[in-house]
């Protein structure tokens, strides 16, 4: 299977990129110090963990997106985003025939310390789309523009446009971190059904820095992703 395409985004992606540290602000009854973190692996390590990933996991999402949800395309796109600008990144987008699309950096294959890792996080995006997080972002963005532009004409504020972009920004994140812990948790069953181990998928957490919990953040706190995936596993 080749997956060397370059995906641009076309639609609104659901996941923002992220900082790898060393040593993150995970809970500290389980977080890891960097002498536990295991080393990076190599080049040739990375792509095959990648390429056995996709290999497992695909299939899986597509069989649980076309059972449980109400989506009309369950085709998964999984491609490798090489612009040397992105970081260590993976998001969910849409083409433009509306084609679901999981995009991975070359900076997060060569971060993830294991297999379980990548699966975790490419069923954790392709949980998104099954989810229709994109949607309902959209909408929430449509609705708070809106509203905020309303309220900015009755007011008689001069710059209508630019209150209706604020009103979009903060109605695309309002619900953000819900979306999050929805694709934490429904991508946690994907992972297992396609073999691998969520909960330790999920230390990837641990080297990603903490959002804390600030006002309209895109993320939620780490310690309440974790505590997603190991109450979701917990019933497995």
């Amino acid at each position: 299977m080749r997956l060397l395409a370059i995906v641009f985004m076309l639609g609104l992606g659901a996941c923002t990129p992220v900082a790898i540290e060393q040593s993150g602000s995970a809970p500290s009854a389980t977080m890891q110090s960097p002498q536990d973190i295991p080393p990076r692996l190599s080049q040739r390590e990375a792509v095959n963990n990648f390429e056995f990933v996709v290999r497992r996991v695909e299939p899986v999402a597509e069989q649980i997106c076309s059972t449980r949800s109400q989506q009309e395309n369950c085709d998964f796109r999984i491609v490798v985003d090489s612009r040397p600008d992105q970081g260590v990144n993976a998001y969910q987008t849409l083409d433009r025939n509306g084609r679901p699309v999981i995009g991975f950096t070359v900076g997060l294959i060569s971060e993830a310390r294991n297999r379980d890792e990548l699966a975790f996080v490419m069923a954790h995006e392709a949980a998104h789309h099954i989810r229709g997080h994109i949607a309902q972002q959209q909408q929430n963005a449509a609705l708070g523009g809106l509203l905020i532009g309303s309220l900015a004409q009755a007011l008689g504020a001069a710059d209508i446009e630019g209150a209706q972009r604020i009103g979009a920004s903060v109605g695309a994140r309002t619900y953000s971190k819900d979306f999050e812990l929805e694709a934490d948790a429904l991508g946690t069953q994907i992972a297992a059904a396609a073999g691998f181990d969520p909960l330790r998928g999920a230390e990837f957490f641990f080297r990603i820095p903490d959002p804390g919990d600030r006002f309209l953040g895109t993320h939620p706190p780490n310690a309440d992703r974790l505590r997603t995936v190991q109450r979701v596993a917990a019933g497995l």
